[in-house]
């Protein structure tokens, strides 16, 4: 048996299998439209680690798949992608997860994310941090999405096996918000969120970047990534707080978006760029993704 290579960043959350459907057209509930529908592998620790393995990094997943058929071909399609897949929890009786979502030319319409096989498996996902096969205390970068249980969240937020690591946490959508306060509580990592996102935590409403970053400064993160769609992104700490509008773009897609933003932004930053250029960088491959210019 192979000895994993020690990764680049740590991917900790959701891998399972997107199904997409896509209309060029507006559409509203009850839209019934022509479009396309495809298959592709997803979920945000996934998203996040295919775009952190395009733009040079060497991303490991730890994460929950079934020892299904769909599980074998979606472990397939990781290591194609570039991703070591050495540290996923196989399951021999939880289905491997996925997710569901409709987009129009307006934007995403509606999604169902099925990770219940991750919420099952729980703290399992952890045990190649605490089982001598990882690093332990981890020291390197990890990106952790909300699609965890908040008990498990609250647990890596104070984790001696995570306490040195570079945490970058995000969402993973609006309904999964308030499952950061831990990292709220504990003063710990990155915080990736939109506005919205943003407004659950804080319980109040924002109207730009700059006023959600500041509220959740307020509230004790630690530093703060805050999007707004087309609108300005602002990267706030205690020490400074940059401030930059995207490029403007067609919206040829939206599921994925967010993932990719994060991801550039954490590999800009692993290589050395100033906050005002990493903004930048990701502000820049967020809107080329958005495009539909980004390969996935």
């Amino acid at each position: 048996m192979k000895t994993p290579v020690t990764p680049d960043i740590l991917c900790i959350g959701s891998v399972l299998w997107d199904v997409i459907g896509r209309s060029e057209n507006a559409m509203r509930q009850g839209s019934d439209m022509p479009g396309r529908i495809t298959r592709l592998p997803g979920g945000v620790a996934l998203n996040i680690g295919m775009a952190l393995a395009r733009f040079g990094l060497s991303p490991a997943l730890l994460s929950a798949v079934g020892r299904d058929a769909e599980g074998d071909e979606l472990i397939a399609a990781c290591t194609v992608r570039g991703l070591a897949t050495d540290y996923i929890y196989r399951s021999d009786d939880l289905p491997t997860d996925r997710y569901m979502a409709v987009e129009g030319a307006n934007g995403l319409i509606a999604a169902i994310a099925d990770a219940h096989s991750l919420e099952a498996a729980g703290d399992k996902i952890l045990r190649p941090l605490s089982d001598g096969t990882l690093p332990a205390p981890f020291t390197g970068a990890v990106a952790l999405d909300g699609n965890l249980t908040l008990d498990l969240l609250a647990q890596i937020a104070r984790d001696p096996l995570l306490a040195q690591a570079d945490l970058r946490v995000a969402p993973a959508s609006p309904g999964k918000a308030q499952r950061l306060n831990p990292f709220l509580q504990a003063g710990r990592g990155t915080l990736y969120v939109n506005l919205e996102e943003a407004g659950i935590l804080c319980q109040t409403g924002f109207d730009s970047s700059v006023q959600a970053a500041a509220g959740l400064l307020a509230r004790g993160a630690l530093r703060v990534v805050v999007t707004d769609g087309g609108n300005p992104a602002t990267v706030g700490s205690a020490e400074s707080s940059v401030t930059q509008s995207p490029p403007p773009v067609h919206v040829a897609r939206v599921t994925g978006a967010g993932d990719t933003f994060m991801a550039a932004h954490i590999a800009s930053e692993l290589r050395g760029a100033t906050p005002d250029a990493a903004l930048t960088d990701a502000l820049e491959a967020a809107a080329l993704y958005v495009s539909g210019e980004t390969k996935i």
